[in-house]
């Protein structure tokens, strides 16, 4: 590969998007961005630092990684072992891949979208 893939982010699984948002604002002081009804932002103080999906049912948290060539590394998530689970998603300004690794775990990469 020729650029690092690093963590990014991380989702949580959250039943009730405000009783969160007031939680991690009053224990934390995270500023949050509402993506629809579906998903939420929040920002640490410091960056961007992680998403949280609004769902139903409780999910492990999810370790989303960054990739500046999304095609590589879902070729070498493949050949070390791992299995791709689905499609890419895409969203504004970006798609990502997510597989499980051979442990089980459930990760993602994304990388940037250039949508000129």
């Amino acid at each position: 590969m020729t650029s690092p893939v690093r963590v990014d982010y991380v989702e949580l699984s959250v039943s009730n998007g405000p009783r969160t948002k007031t939680f991690y604002e009053t224990a934390f002081g995270w500023n949050f961005q509402d993506w629809g009804p579906e998903y939420l932002a929040f920002n640490d103080g410091t960056r961007d630092a992680g998403g949280m999906r609004v769902e139903a049912e409780r999910k492990p948290a999810l370790v989303i990684l960054y990739a500046d060539d999304l095609d590589a590394v879902r070729a070498a998530v493949t050949e070390a072992g791992g299995r791709i689970l689905g499609p890419d998603h895409e969203f504004p300004g970006g798609r990502r891949f997510h597989f499980v690794d051979p442990d089980g775990n459930e990760l993602a990469v994304w990388a940037k979208v250039d949508r000129r």
